[in-house]
């Protein structure tokens, strides 16, 4: 069994869902010499999540931003975690709801995702830094 590790930093992204599934790609090219598998992609972070859904339309990442605000509203007065911000709170809420792991099969050197399927980074802050993912890529 064979094991590679990175870890990557992505560019700072406005808050919304966001397709990754290429700078992982581009990330980790060691995918090639795994024929059954897996890559788990973990983020670093308790303000941003990660998950797989659409990768074609991107009205679906547009939806899926304004059902979570609707969701977890900000501004809340019993929100106590209030000193970075009327965002912060509602970051954390989002992160721990979305997750912070995806896990995929890898299965003849390539990526098992469905047709549609594509890889978010869910940024939850109006103003964020680059987000930071540890790709662990494992099989034989």
């Amino acid at each position: 069994m064979q094991f590679f590790q990175k870890e990557i930093k992505l560019q700072a992204l406005s808050r919304g869902f966001h397709l990754i599934t290429s700078d992982i790609l581009r990330a980790i090219p060691e995918l090639k010499q795994i024929n059954v598998g897996e890559l788990q992609v973990f983020i670093k972070h308790t303000s941003a999540s990660l998950t797989i859904n659409e990768n074609a339309d991107p009205t679906v990442r547009l939806d899926f931003e304004s059902h979570i605000n609707k969701m977890v509203p900000e501004n809340q007065d019993y929100y106590q975690h209030t000193f970075e911000g009327s965002d912060d709170m509602p970051a954390h809420i989002k992160a721990s709801l979305m997750g912070t792991s995806v896990q995929i099969p890898i299965t003849n050197a390539k990526l098992n995702l469905g047709i549609w399927q594509g890889i978010y980074l869910c940024e939850h802050r109006k103003s964020a830094s680059g987000r930071q993912l540890v790709l662990t890529a494992f099989g034989n």
